[in-house]
């Protein structure tokens, strides 16, 4: 299988797709931005429902097994235990699942919503306003975005480590393909959908990163933001996340995600301390409370009635952003919760990210809110004229500034590095019949692939090119996932009632 693995359908045609839409967007930038704002426009208006119902579905699918006797059920054979202790587990959680996104959206989004309300008739910068918006942060940043990962993550590592199958998202849904004519072509049809979705969602985050690498390095050293800058960024990433690539799972991506994890929460305990303390933890406490009271009627708001298209914008694209991720952060997921109980991966998974997430918008959110609202900055003027300025506009108000950014800069870099690095085994094992140990020549063109199309969006349209490609690649894995949480259901079932056993593979 050594030199063949890589010789299948799924890497040709997914490498062929993704290569024509590098060249066509590097040919013609302005062509390629006109047809993913159609694309963008088409999909929030016609399909914006679906992505709403559907992860407010998978919301109540995980609570329903977590609760039920099919939490007992152990991903691995039933003495297996689990293969990384709990902060290991964690951090590679942390850092492949959110990454950069909550370090760019982590003040950028509470003072988006603070300088532009998120509801007609809240007036803008008030306190009234600071309180939705930071309800609102904190609903895009729970447990519906992380109910999308969870449920790949937990299907996938049902097949590979409790069934002995392969990781690959296809596998999943076997059992309703069946063995019928033409179920291969259908398989190799998911699993093409799936690394489409991927390296969209993947270059989506890589760009978002880049943005705020640039905007730093501009804020801090003085630096030009623009094109060049960008690629030079986008050039330097590709050699660091490929060179990490060679040292495997349990070294780089193991050690990077260990010190994201510890340098994130050094950097928010600083801003705790030195910001505006009392004020975090009364906003912490007050946007827990919201976001519970809010939930059903956050989870299902669209505005038929009233037109706008803030929904679309904010919780449609998070939602679609997530479920192009999910094929990416499932597997990796799964791949390092081997040996654990279904009820213990999505606690652990479902809880713990976005308690940390939610603690960090409450630190850095709740500054720069408190900034605006009692020291008479304007950060949310900032951000709404830049979006990459908001982390380095509230470092700019605090001690230290220098070594926060610099810090900061740090993170976000390690945070790209991994879930590129991360991204690019994912890929190359999805790409080659579910290999854990997929060749190196395949995580070089998976590398180049992602570093490229993000430059290309980049390019062409910036922030919005990037989050029109996620959308967009999202809509067709909905269905995907749908089903198999179906495909899942039923075989917990058959296995409760004693009839297919565990394989021992």
């Amino acid at each position: 299988m050594g030199n063949r693995t890589y010789l299948n359908k799924v890497f040709w045609v997914s490498a062929i797709i993704v290569s024509i839409l590098v060249i066509f967007g590097a040919s013609f930038p302005k062509l390629f931005a006109k047809g993913a704002n159609a694309a963008f426009g088409f999909t929030t208006y016609s399909f914006g429902w679906f992505y709403l119902a559907a992860v407010f579905f998978f919301v109540l699918f995980l609570l329903f097994l977590m609760g039920s006797k099919y939490g007992k059920v152990r991903l691995g054979k039933d003495d297996e235990r689990p293969q990384y202790p709990f902060f290991t587990w964690i951090g590679m959680l942390f850092s492949a699942g959110f990454g950069i996104g909550l370090v760019f959206w982590g003040i950028a989004e509470p003072m988006s919503h603070f300088f532009e309300t998120p509801i007609p008739g809240v007036e803008a910068q008030t306190e009234e306003a600071a309180r939705l918006a930071m309800g609102y942060a904190f609903f895009h940043w729970g447990v519906s975005q992380w109910s999308v990962f969870t449920i790949v993550g937990l299907i996938i590592a049902y097949f590979q480590f409790r069934k002995g199958e392969n990781g690959l998202v296809s596998t999943s849904l076997s059992p309703m393909i069946g063995r019928r004519k033409g179920s291969s072509g259908i398989k190799d049809t998911i699993d093409i959908l799936a690394v489409i979705a991927t390296v969209m969602g993947v270059a989506t985050s890589l760009g978002l990163g880049i943005l705020q690498i640039n905007g730093g390095l501009s804020s801090v050293f003085g630096l030009g933001s623009g094109t060049v800058t960008q690629l030079v960024i986008v050039l330097i990433l590709l050699v660091l996340y490929l060179a990490s690539s060679t040292t495997g799972l349990d070294k780089g991506i193991k050690w990077l995600s260990n010190l994201n994890l510890s340098l994130a929460l050094i950097l928010m305990l600083f801003v705790f301390i030195v910001g505006p303390t009392v004020f975090i933890l009364n906003t912490f406490t007050l946007g827990i409370g919201d976001y519970i009271s809010n939930f059903i009627r956050y989870s299902l708001r669209l505005t038929p009635y009233q037109g706008g298209t803030w929904v679309q914008d904010w919780t449609i694209f998070y939602w679609a952003w997530a479920i192009a991720w999910s094929p990416f952060v499932g597997a990796f997921i799964a791949r390092v919760s081997r040996g654990r109980t279904i009820r213990e991966f999505i606690v652990g998974v479902l809880v713990v990210p976005p308690l940390i997430a939610l603690m960090w918008i409450a630190v850095f959110g709740g500054t720069a809110l408190h900034l605006d609202l009692f020291n008479g900055t304007s950060i949310a003027e900032g951000v709404n004229k830049d979006v990459t300025s908001a982390l380095f506009s509230t470092y700019g108000e605090l001690p230290f500034t220098m070594v926060l950014s610099v810090l900061s800069i740090l993170l976000i870099f390690t945070f790209l590095i991994t879930s590129a690095d991360s991204a690019t085994y994912i890929l190359s094992s999805m790409t080659t019949e579910g290999s854990l140990n997929p060749p190196m020549i395949v995580k070089i063109v998976w590398g180049v692939l992602i570093a490229a199309i993000a430059a290309v969006l980049l390019v062409s349209s910036g922030l919005e090119g990037l989050q029109t490609a996620s959308l967009v690649s999202a809509l067709p894995f909905t269905v995907i996932l749908i089903l198999m949480c179906v495909t899942l259901f039923r075989l917990l079932r058959k296995e409760r009632k004693g009839k297919p056993r565990p394989s021992k593979k």
